[in-house]
């Protein structure tokens, strides 16, 4: 045990009481800084980040339906909810010439070489066309506003309802082989305009 004394450290109480008070407010400055960011950006941030991972989930969504969650349900209504859904950022990048040089490409390769053109790809082609040549009042007036984001609720309402029936019911949606990645996929496409619209309204 004599060994071990040359490891004790001998600290004075009042260098203790000095680095706990530092560290408290250390705590204290923190907590306040979360909360201004919080009350700043934490609504828009929240939003942008639901908007973000909505539009996530319908891409995948649609993605899925058409290699092997094959379904009768109206999948189709993905497109118009990315379309209403979509960031600000990406939907401009998609209305510029990417987006326009995309749309022309996908045309032609449906018109002229059909058989060579996956299935898979053709949700995906309607979509960016449809951001490429919607006109300014679908692109701004209407996404831009509540009423776009009422349409999102409505789709996504839509798509787990039948999605819960074509499951057989709550639990077998959960069960079955990717239900539960669908199923969770849907309900995020609810979440963000009910979020949208509380923000909105509230």
């Amino acid at each position: 045990m004599g060994r071990m004394d040359y490891l004790a450290m001998k600290t004075d109480p009042a260098m203790d009481d000095q680095i706990s008070t530092d560290i408290n407010e250390l705590k204290v400055a923190a907590k306040k800084l979360f909360g201004h960011a919080a009350q700043l950006g934490g609504i828009r941030f929240g939003t942008t980040f639901l908007k973000w991972t909505a539009s996530a989930a319908a891409i995948y969504l649609l993605v899925l339906d058409r290699t092997n969650w094959r379904t009768n349900m109206l999948t189709s209504l993905l497109v118009p909810y990315v379309f209403f859904s979509l960031p600000p950022s990406l939907f401009h990048m998609l209305r510029e010439d990417f987006g326009k040089w995309v749309a022309f490409v996908t045309v032609v390769l449906k018109l002229f070489f059909p058989r060579h053109f996956p299935e898979w790809l053709e949700m995906p082609g309607s979509l960016i066309l449809l951001v490429a040549v919607a006109p300014h009042f679908f692109a701004h007036s209407l996404r831009d506003r509540w009423f776009g984001v009422l349409i999102c609720l409505l789709i996504g309402c839509y798509l787990l309802q039948e999605h819960i029936r074509a499951s057989g019911g709550f639990r077998n949606a959960l069960t079955q082989s990717h239900g539960i990645s669908n199923t969770l996929g849907i309900v995020i496409l609810i979440i963000f305009p009910v979020w949208a619209l509380l923000i909105h309204f509230f």
